[in-house]
């Protein structure tokens, strides 16, 4: 493997090889503008100071938090969910690393029990390896805690990741996701968000083929990209437009020093937040407005939501470039997983092969990233799972990022995923109803 490719020759591919560098020094250029800012916003803040009771003063330091914020660059969040509900009291949950390898930690929240609820399932959460970090299910998390074993998995920031450790590709995706499934033992129900849909449906596709005694007793696929060609959305049609060589010559970079991932090539996240504030940038240029009116009429409990769900959306990683590249190829480009086409380290990748392992597919009828029609694939393309294994939701009202987050999900998809697992559950009766097949905003269909 290249791990030091020749910078010249990357110049003449469109010139990108350098912009990487060119943020790093812009950013480190602006720190000192950045930490006079954050100064001048406390002076203006102070109770002390007189002009912080007028608004001329409550202006000035809403100008200068926005160019603060404006400017930063946001780590990585923490979950912060020290406790969870249980039966109606209050158990502490400790997080704790259970599985390691480079490029991701397994995370258990373990609750303080006194004895482990026999109800409760063993529940693998598969965190989007998209842009943002593993936080962005904080809200997932707190809502399946109170009744569930919750693992998930936490991507690491491939900047962070020397270049001695290796490649990684989807292949390797899948081997960490079949891994992480044999570690948590039997029963394990699987939880893929968004992009990992593909890869959790393929791992458990391949379990099952081999013949797996560990293989998960059911898989939730929530606004996943399984047959883009489905409804497809802005995000499909620029795949579709562009050739496999555009990505690569124009998002594909090398990570500057002094980072870990020194000369690592990679899918930078300041490219990927780019892309995703464009998509909606008017609704982001209202948000940071009222964001101002807000602070400028002291109205702290409008600005703190604003400021905690920016403090997670900002926060991105950087994708390696093969696992980028070969999604992109893979997922969007051949469409290889529904056409049969998909391979594993020279095995097919054969959705039919599933038939012990139960399928719930979540959509959300506004998803503007995942089309509706894209994650139900899933079920057209598992045809020998039983019908009383099988159930589709569609969400009414909700985007891409109520799929999974927010009053919606907590109120009506959680306690469908829930009720789902309970049901299929490894040793569950048979004597049970069987699931409805089909549900749109609450009917059977």
């Amino acid at each position: 493997m290249r791990l030091f490719p020749d910078v010249a020759s990357d110049l003449t591919k469109g010139g990108t090889s350098m912009i990487y560098q060119f943020y790093e020094m812009n950013h480190a250029a602006i720190a000192p503008f950045r930490a006079a800012a954050d100064a001048m916003k406390f002076f203006h803040t102070n109770p002390l100071n007189p002009l912080a009771h007028t608004a001329m003063g409550r202006s000035m330091a809403a100008s200068l938090e926005l160019f603060e914020r404006m400017t930063r660059r946001y780590g990585k969040p923490e979950f912060g969910l020290p406790t969870t509900i249980v039966d109606g009291q209050t158990v502490k949950v400790t997080e704790e690393i259970v599985w390691s390898k480079p490029f991701c930690d397994l995370i258990h929240f373990r609750r303080d029990l006194p004895t482990e609820p026999a109800s409760d399932q063993k529940l693998l959460l598969v965190a989007p390896m998209s842009g943002h970090y593993a936080t962005l299910l904080r809200g997932t998390v707190e809502a399946l805690l109170p009744s569930a074993e919750v693992y998930i998995t936490d991507w690491i920031d491939a900047r962070m990741v020397p270049a001695v450790d290796g490649r990684f590709d989807l292949d390797d995706y899948i081997d960490y996701l079949i891994e992480m499934v044999h570690h948590i033992g039997p029963g394990t129900h699987v939880i893929g968000v968004c992009q990992p849909s593909v890869p959790v449906l393929a791992a458990v596709a391949l379990m099952e083929a081999a013949g797996d005694p560990l293989v998960p007793a059911s898989m939730v696929l929530m606004g996943g990209p399984i047959d883009t060609r489905e409804n497809p959305t802005a995000v499909n049609d620029l795949a579709q437009d562009k050739p496999l060589e555009w990505f690569r010559d124009n998002v594909v970079m090398n990570v500057p020093f002094p980072h870990p991932g020194f000369m690592r090539r990679v899918y930078p996240g300041f490219l990927q937040l780019s892309g995703f504030m464009s998509m909606n940038l008017d609704r982001h240029i209202t948000a940071h407005n009222e964001f101002f009116e807000h602070l400028v009429q002291n109205d702290g409990d409008s600005a703190e939501k604003h400021r905690d769900f920016y403090d997670e959306y900002l926060a991105v990683m950087d994708l390696t470039e093969e696992f980028y590249l070969q999604t992109v190829d893979t997922v969007f480009i051949k469409h290889a997983l529904p056409k049969g086409e998909m391979m594993h380290r020279g095995t097919r990748v054969d959705t039919q092969a599933i038939r012990n392992v139960a399928l719930l597919t979540v959509e959300g009828e506004n998803d503007d990233i995942s089309g509706l029609g894209q994650t139900r694939a899933a079920q057209t393309i598992s045809p020998n799972i039983p019908e009383d294994m099988r159930m589709h939701y569609m969400q009414p009202d909700v985007g891409h990022y109520g799929v999974f987050n927010g009053s919606r999900f907590r109120r009506e998809i959680a306690p469908r995923i829930l009720e789902f697992t309970a049901r299929n559950a490894r040793g569950a009766s048979t004597k049970k109803s069987p699931v409805k097949r089909v549900i749109k905003g609450g009917k059977a269909g």
